[in-house]
């Protein structure tokens, strides 16, 4: 179910952010526009967007723009993350597998905005996209031990 605009103040901005990120989308090539926005546990917010190449390999999603932005800034613990595309409402744009693997890396427990033009959202979560997920904590287990 779709929840309205949000009223609160960061969620509304985080989900301002990720539409604005779609400005600055390079993509020659679908034309398909991707912006994301993360927020970090400080209220930081960092916007990313997708970026394509003509070797289709070297393409990147926004949400890896955003939080690789944020990581290389030190930042590795996130709150919330916000997804939209240039596809008309009703439609919503969901992070593919490299990216809810990459989200992962860094939080299990971030809440994910699946933003549509209007700013109107389905909140949801990495477990729900992600389930039985790996990560490093698996690779603590015993690997080299």
């Amino acid at each position: 179910m779709a929840n309205k605009v949000s009223s609160e103040p960061n969620v509304k901005q985080l989900l301002l952010e990720c539409r604005e990120a779609i400005k600055t989308a390079y993509i020659p090539y679908s034309k398909f526009a991707v912006g994301a926005a993360v927020e970090t546990i400080d209220g930081v917010i960092y916007r990313g967007c997708n970026i394509e190449n003509a070797a289709y390999t070297g393409c990147i999603c926004a949400e890896r723009t955003a939080m690789c932005k944020a990581v290389s800034d030190g930042i590795t613990q996130f709150k919330a993350i916000a997804i939209t595309s240039n596809m008309p409402a009703p439609d919503l744009i969901v992070p593919c597998g490299t990216c809810r693997q990459f989200i992962r890396e860094f939080s299990t427990d971030l809440t994910i905005y699946l933003v549509r033009p209007d700013l109107t959202y389905e909140k949801t979560s990495l477990e729900a996209l992600l389930p039985k997920s790996f990560g490093p904590q698996d690779l603590e287990k015993g690997v080299g031990k």
